[in-house]
């Protein structure tokens, strides 16, 4: 007897064990608390309280009071189970949350709609990417990163139940409700993503629901305006719209939500909607599949169900199919009144009634009901929208960009000198963030034409044209086709140009293309958000690899999965700081202290940029070209650089010549210049000289000898007003210089003395001399050697000699008023005296640029000599320059490099690696790269403006205060 009962026990307990392993609602470890904490709540309702969980009510939280007032009274005097909430905003709806939540006996289950996320139902930027974006991931990590957040928000907005992810498979172009909510057409990656997204959701302690059963993705009808017929045999529904349900159920799905759907394969009743037909709910999905989750249907008040007149009978009927939660009822009181009427008329017995009533209240301690808390509005909606948020929608966005085509390997854009591209903007959406990111990397012109004939002109300056389709980002479901006109202007511009074609919509827009024969390229971006619209810039310039897969087919070329994986070139990206370990919020105390350096006076405006790791995290524009505050700062402004043309334009021609051995540090200035070898001059060698130890003096003013007796202006002896035979150095806006005056430039080099002691002197000659020397050896101005060998390739268009000549005057600040040498405000002509002498192009001084392009040459230089694709030097060469030859001898500086502080004054904030370099500018410029932090910082300011004895910028350390909080905010 003994062991009779021992075996039996041992059946009792093993059979309780493995249902609660196959019961998704029961949280293991807990089960005989919330066993308790169901049966006690169960058995002190009423039945009409009972009756009251099976119902949910969908509210906007952006709805009128009256709206929220009639759910009040449903939480208070029928007892309903959970509210729904869709659109509208964060704080609103916690409000409405917390409102309902103390109205209620039993606490309320929250649900949402909110398969991409909460972002885009509450006004923020953007949403996660859609389920269709999704499904071009090939790593399905991400997606499960993206389910997780989506989760956590979930949960902190007071969210239960999130009815997500869609696991139809959509095979159906045309499907008007499906579409982008879908993961694609291929079974197994729908169903690895769907499982991807439910787990990473579930993980954050909320419930996914699988939709919608058995399968909404072939049909081009919309059920919320008709009852949709999926006519199917079940062998394929059995193979293909069942299949994901299947393995979710296995790997615990929470709920499912049943379609409004006619499904005759399952249901032979005419017409009959399958969340009312309980050979699909009870028969199909509970005893075949095995799933004893909750069930809900889909929404009650949709069309089609015409068979059921009276208030109440369609829930009637949809419970007795087997389903556990009543969505959207038309009329709860009505509703309510007829199941407590069938329930004492015995149609809903006890035990069914328990069921479902049950379940619900598993579901509900599983989210933790059993412990309710109101949701805390503090910081709500901040954090809802975290840096971490955009980290990781960067990351799917740029996993999900895929190529289809590339012809020729157009993709990505290599060599970009001499490239002129076209952009033309078709659509009915923005394309500016698209435009602005191309123009980062080449030389890209909007092309504007009110006719085909017109653009056929226009383009045929141009080597590339690149066509962005941009439609809505609204919602998934706005219009995705491209319009006639669209079409024919594009098949035409095809014919004639080299095109890129760039879809930010729906991938089923390319199937309105008879052809793309034409096309070399075409990238599918699937969302006009302003990420993916940069992000899809990067992957064209190579900055970024095409990781992604086609979710859908898309007509006989562009079979299902097709991708071309793009590698990439190595140039800088553009992207969160999170994304390279590096934290936001610190990095905004950089933008405290410009605004400290505008209110102090030190410079009237700065561009401020700092990379890591090869991306750009940190870009912003401060104040104004000068202190009247009428031109405000932009990315295109370009500044006088000053000593930074030492490192941006001279050392790399001369890095250059060292990688082809025709130059080494150990030539000697005789060796470059033959008129050196009887100056005293003769035996410094290169090293020696770009080290700023070689005695050389620091500067030679030039400038004073050609002023006028009182000196109080140039002499007309030297200058002219008019640009002539003999005055043809342009010095500043009307004055002109004596060509025949460079020579005694020069000369005066030439002959100078040497300091006395042999000791570091940081000094301009040595890039003088460079400039004399790299004009004879390429045979070619300064400023035509740096842009051929350097500019062009680099993709560095805002940088050169000679701004004036490719830039308005309102896109370069000025650097000083002049009452002594110039007479004017120096603007757009370089700030140093000695380099305007020689025509406002030197070695040591007279480069403009922005930060952008700044850090492009300051990432090659990191990345030792790589760059685009292009090889401009090796690496042994970089490090043979990155070097402290003389740090024994208190010369902190490497070889045209300045270096970290060897004592405790020194460039930087004393918190750089000492293979870092960089320099400085007299105008108020510093540029910094650090090889072992992988970071490279860029300021640009003009202190100088209108006073260059304005010193408060040096004297504040602001330049190096602020690296310290670019080093303060690396996180890993």
């Amino acid at each position: 007897m003994k062991k009779a009962l021992l075996f039996i026990f041992t059946l009792f307990v093993c059979f309780t064990v493995l249902s609660q392993e196959r019961n998704p609602l029961i949280v293991k470890g807990e089960f005989i608390n919330q066993k308790k904490w169901v049966d006690s709540i169960y058995e002190n309702m009423t039945i009409q309280e009972k009756m009251g969980q099976l119902f949910m009510v969908d509210i906007f939280s952006s709805d009128p009071k009256s709206k929220s007032d009639k759910i009040k009274d449903l939480i208070s005097n029928y007892h309903i189970g959970g509210v729904i909430f869709s659109k509208g905003g964060p704080m609103q709806q916690a409000k409405l949350n917390n409102e309902f939540q103390e109205l209620a006996k039993v606490p309320l289950m929250i649900g949402m709609d909110a398969e991409w996320g909460l972002s885009m139902r509450l006004d923020s930027t953007y949403a996660f990417p859609w389920n269709m974006t999704l499904g071009a991931i090939t790593d399905n990590k991400i997606v499960e990163k993206v389910g997780k957040r989506i989760g956590e928000h979930s949960k902190r907005l007071g969210v239960h139940i999130n009815f997500a992810p869609v696991v139809d498979i959509n095979t159906n172009p045309k499907n008007p409700i499906i579409g982008n909510r879908s993961f694609g057409e291929d079974k197994k990656n729908v169903t690895e993503k769907a499982l991807a997204f439910m787990k990473g959701m579930q993980s954050a302690g909320i419930m996914g629901s699988a939709k919608h059963f058995p399968g909404h993705g072939d049909t081009d009808q919309d059920s919320h305006k008709t009852l949709p017929t999926i006519d199917f045999s079940r062998e394929r529904l059995d193979t293909l719209e069942l299949y994901p349900y299947r393995r979710l159920i296995n790997e615990g799905l929470n709920s499912v939500m049943v379609a409004h759907l006619n499904v005759p394969a399952l249901e032979p009743q005419y017409n009959f909607p399958s969340s009312l037909s309980s050979k699909i709910v009870t028969e199909l999905l509970k005893e075949e599949l095995g799933f004893n989750g909750l069930i809900f249907t889909d929404a009650l008040n949709m069309k089609g169900a015409s068979n059921f007149k009276n208030p109440g009978e369609i829930e009637l009927a949809a419970f007795l199919a087997g389903n556990d939660i009543l969505l959207i009822p038309e009329d709860v009181p009505k509703a309510m009144a007829f199941l407590v009427t069938a329930y004492e008329n015995e149609i809903i017995t006890e035990k069914r009634l328990a069921t479902s009533v049950k379940k619900i209240l598993y579901a509900k301690y599983k989210v933790g009901l059993n412990n309710y808390k109101p949701v805390n509005m503090t910081y709500l909606v901040e954090s809802l929208n975290t840096v971490n948020d955009d980290a990781l929608y960067e990351e799917a966005m740029a996993n999900a960009l895929t190529v289809i085509k590339n012809d020729r390997a157009i993709l990505p854009i290599k060599d970009l000198k001499k490239k002129s591209i076209a952009y033309i903007n078709l659509g009915d959406d923005s394309g500016e963030d698209f435009l602005n990111e191309l123009k980062k990397y080449g030389n890209v012109t909007w092309v504007k034409a009110n006719s085909l004939d017109e653009y056929i002109e226009k383009l045929k300056e141009y080597n590339y044209v690149i066509i962005g389709f941009h439609k809505s980002n609204d919602n998934p479901w706005r219009k995705f086709e491209f319009t006639d006109k669209e079409l024919v202007w594009m098949y035409e511009i095809a014919r004639t140009n080299t095109v890129i074609l760039d879809v930010f919509a729906r991938p089923y827009a390319m199937l309105d293309l008879k052809t793309t024969a034409n096309f070399e390229g075409v990238i599918m971006s699937y969302q006009n958000s302003k990420i993916s619209q940069q992000l899809s810039a990067q992957l064209i310039f190579g900055a970024r690899e095409a990781k992604g897969k086609l979710p859908v087919s898309l007509g006989e070329d562009f079979p299902l999965n097709t991708n071309f994986n793009t590698k990439s070139l190595r140039r800088l990206q553009y992207g969160t700081p999170e994304s390279v370990g590096m934290n936001s919020h610190k990095l905004r105390k950089i933008d405290s202290l410009a605004a400290k350096g505008i209110k102090e006076g030190m410079f009237p405006g700065a561009q401020i940029l700092v990379a890591r790791k090869g991306k750009v995290i940190y870009q912003k524009n401060f104040g104004y070209h000068e202190y009247d505050e009428k031109i405000a700062v932009e990315d295109t402004t370009v500044y006088d650089l000053a000593s930074l043309t030492k490192i941006l334009a001279a050392l790399p021609m001369v890095m250059e010549l060292v990688n082809k051995k025709e130059l080494s540090l150990s030539t000697k200035l005789s060796e470059m210049l033959p008129e050196y070898k009887n100056s005293n001059k003769a035996n410094i060698t290169l090293m020696q000289m770009l080290s700023h130890y070689a005695r050389l003096k620091a500067w030679i003013p030039f400038f004073r000898n050609t002023l006028n007796e009182n000196n109080t202006g140039p002499s007309s002896k030297y200058y002219s007003d008019i640009a002539g035979k003999d005055f043809n150095v342009k010095v500043a806006e009307d004055l002109y210089m004596r060509r025949d005056y460079i020579d005694t430039i020069f000369k005066t080099i030439r002959e100078s003395d040497l300091n006395s002691r042999l000791a570091y002197k940081y000094s301009d000659l040595p890039y003088y001399i460079l400039k004399q020397y790299l004009e004879r050896k390429f045979q070619k101005p300064m400023e035509t050697i740096v842009q051929e060998n350097l500019y062009e390739s680099l993709g560095a268009n805002y940088t050169g000699y000679l701004p004036l000549e490719k830039f308005s005057k309102n896109n370069i600040p000025p650097t000083e008023q002049d009452d002594l040498f110039r007479k004017q405000k120096v603007q757009g002509y370089v700030h140093d005296q000695g380099a305007a002498m020689l025509g406002g192009v030197s070695g040591h001084a007279g480069l403009f640029s922005n930060s952008n392009d700044v850090a492009k040459i300051m990432q090659m230089f990191l990345w030792k000599g790589f760059y685009g694709g292009v090889r401009y030097f090796n690496p042994d060469v970089f490090d043979e320059f990155n070097q402290c030859y003389y740090c024994n001898k208190n010369v902190r500086r490497g070889v045209g490099f300045d270096k970290p502080q060897l004592g405790t004054s020194g460039p930087t904030c004393g918190c750089v690696s000492m293979t870092s370099f960089g320099h400085s500018g007299f105008t108020g410029t510093f540029t910094w790269a650090d090889p072992e932090a992988e970071i490279v910082y860029v300021f640009l300011s003009n202190r100088t403006f209108p006073d260059a004895e304005n010193r408060k910028l040096i004297r504040s350390d602001l330049r190096s205060n602020i690296q310290a909080i670019i080093y303060e905010a690396i996180d890993y």
